[in-house]
């Protein structure tokens, strides 16, 4: 229900991108991709961008930070660049995240609270990135893990102390936040609110010119849309694979070998016994030899343990070694001297003294060198190739580490070296939508992404089985395509940028006729441009949920209205405007006991703790101060986008 809630509130929708960053600096650092050491425009890398109160926000974090905001981006949409996130606010979303993380930690400082080594170093305990093999936590690990994100033991303490004050100042805020039962109601009640009224449209299409536009216009519009056109970043890869066929050749167990393995495992072959036994422990002889005798007479074993309070155990199937282990000589001397189904003679263990049935015998002839051969030979082949495999590949390394070309490489080892299309981050040969990347190289993408070109990596595809050799081949950046290129959809653009500027003006003609008193149809039906007909709305709001996860920008609009109003909104991307006419609102009267009354306040708890949280780290920027480098600022956003 919240959740509908979420969506209603925050109806507006035509972002291409939307930003959730208040989890990204702090806890989230082990899977952050970090490069901030760079000098930015004229600016240096140690400038500020940001002051909060007695603290400094440099270039070098913001950089940093946006890179990982980036990244986190990125696991949803892959080929997303940075000059386009950066045009989608993202950097501005990424430096009031700082702002905020600043402030808390400011005003926690201020007011005596703080976040000591010990505190800091049992969240590092609880963090899974940094466990070893035995699930504790492994300071090899950790120190290899901030390593290859370019973190110091520094900067994690850092990020850490400040979420952990984040917790100790907002937190307790929160505690027992409740939704006053007015206000439920008040919310409850919108759920079964029904509304009445029309949508129009007015596509651009309807709108558009005819004819091209001239180079001067195309320019003009081109300018003004470059964002539009930006392409992501393209990559070739080159690449070897190579498995368990390359050394085929020469796995072939000899019979010598086989031979051999034969007598190191000679007692795995030798004739062999096993049991499966149902006993019972019971303290002295004496009932030890009652029991056997009432068992021997008819009685089962279970039913006299139930009667003297006890009960049995199963073992097995066991061998007379394993037994002897596990009770001692006796023991296994007396079961394995028993017949199936009979009760063994008692027998004293550590325990007390054993009554045991054997349920069952199972006895195994001696193999001789020539039945067992197939199986040895399939498991000398197995870890031979497993070995050969090992060594192909340290063959490989060695020559990628002396410096050895991917060409050089695939002729030195007689393999086949292949080169792909254009792939993007996404796994899809620009261009073709429909296409993908070679099955083989996906489980490598993410890395080829962060690679440099020309530098071979040896990757294992499906372990001890297959490989991969492979390199960047070429890198094309994300960028605005030239407008050559993209002339014809640049001119549909630009068509279509001037139909929705007509769509407008129809709009503003439409909605003056309603207010004259005509209906949204009529309005509509008196512009010479074929336009769609009229859509008849009557919903309540849970039958409008219950029609999509996202709710269409004008019935939005229509669930956020006055009743009697009329109002345009423009459709995304130049695909027209709307004219959204509500005609009457039905409310439904809903009891104080109703249960969608407790449902819809205890959904708003979180939504209220939010609120309050979002206005007292306003509060504290206010207390504070915050000035902004808008010169630092623009720096960094030159340097990331490549600007400068």
């Amino acid at each position: 229900m919240i959740t509908f809630f979420r969506r209603f509130f925050n109806s507006k929708i035509g972002l291409a991108i939307t930003i959730a960053f208040v989890g990204l600096i702090g806890l989230a650092f082990a899977s952050m991709d970090v490069s901030g050491n760079a000098t930015f425009g004229g600016v240096a890398g140690g400038d500020r961008v940001a002051v909060v109160g007695d603290s400094k926000i440099g270039t070098a974090e913001l950089a940093r930070a946006t890179t990982n905001a980036l990244d986190q981006v990125r696991q949803q949409n892959p080929t997303l660049s940075m000059k386009a996130f950066v045009e989608n606010d993202g950097l501005e979303s990424v430096l009031t995240r700082l702002i905020d993380r600043y402030a808390i930690g400011e005003y926690a400082l201020e007011y005596g609270l703080r976040a000591g080594d010990n505190l800091i170093n049992s969240e590092l305990l609880q963090i899974g990135a940094f466990r070893g093999p035995d699930g504790n936590f492994d300071q090899a690990t950790y120190q290899a893990a901030i390593r290859n994100q370019g973190l110091t033991d520094a900067m994690v303490r850092e990020e850490l102390g400040g979420s952990l004050l984040a917790q100790q100042l907002v937190a307790p805020t929160l505690i027992g936040t409740t939704m006053p039962d007015k206000v439920a109601r008040r919310y409850a009640s919108l759920l079964r609110e029904r509304r009445q009224g029309s949508i129009g449209f007015l596509p651009s299409q309807a709108f558009m010119p005819s004819g091209d536009p001239t180079d001067a216009q195309l320019r003009s519009f081109y300018e003004t849309a470059r964002s539009r056109f930006i392409r992501p970043e393209r990559r070739t890869l080159r690449y070897i694979g190579f498995d368990a066929g390359i050394v085929e050749s020469r796995i072939a167990p000899t019979n010598a070998e086989i031979a051999a393995r034969y007598e190191r495992d000679k007692a795995q072959y030798a004739a062999s016994e096993t049991r499966r036994v149902t006993q019972l422990i019971v303290p002295t002889q004496q009932a030890a030899n009652s029991m056997r005798t009432r068992a021997q007479a008819g009685a089962t074993l279970e039913s006299l343990a139930r009667e003297a309070g006890f009960s049995t155990t199963s073992i097995g199937p066991v061998t007379r070694a394993e037994l002897t282990e596990t009770a001692n000589a006796a023991v296994a001397g007396a079961i394995f001297s028993a017949d199936r189904g009979s009760i063994a003679a008692p027998a004293r263990s550590a325990l007390g003294w054993h009554v045991a049935r054997v349920d069952a015998i199972d006895t195994k002839a001696a193999r001789t060198l020539a039945q067992v051969t197939p199986e040895i030979r399939e498991r000398l082949t197995t870890e031979k190739r497993a070995r050969a495999l090992s060594d192909f590949s340290a063959e490989i390394e060695e020559e990628i580490d002396s410096g050895a070309s991917l060409s050089d490489i695939a002729k030195a080892f007689d393999l086949q070296l292949q080169t792909t299309p254009a792939l993007t981050a996404d796994g899809r040969i620009y261009g073709q939508p429909n296409s993908g990347t070679p099955e083989v190289l996906r489980p490598t993408l993410d890395t080829a992404f962060q690679m440099e070109e020309g530098e071979p990596q040896l990757a294992e595809v499906v372990r001890g089985q297959q490989f991969i050799v492979f390199e960047v081949g070429e890198i094309t950046p994300s960028a605005t395509a030239p407008l050559n290129e993209i002339k014809d959809d640049l001119t549909l653009a630009w068509r279509l940028s001037e139909g929705a500027k007509k769509s407008r003006e129809a709009a503003d003609r439409v909605l003056a006729r309603v207010k004259k008193g005509d209906t949204v149809a009529a309005a509509l039906r008196q512009e010479k441009a074929s336009l769609p007909p009229v859509e008849a709305i009557n919903l309540d709001r849970q039958e409008l949920a219950a029609r999509s996860q996202q709710i269409p920008a004008p019935m939005a609009l229509l669930f956020s209205m006055a009743e009697g109003t009329t109002k345009k909104l423009e459709a995304n991307n130049d695909v027209g405007w709307f004219i959204v006419d509500l005609d009457d609102i039905v409310v439904q009267p809903i009891a104080a006991d109703d249960p969608l009354v407790a449902a819809t306040k205890n959904d708003l708890r979180s939504a209220l703790g939010d609120e309050l949280a979002d206005q007292m780290v306003a509060a504290m920027r206010n207390e504070l101060g915050v000035e902004r480098n808008d010169a630092a600022i623009d720096a960094v956003r030159k340097q990331l986008t490549g600007e400068s």
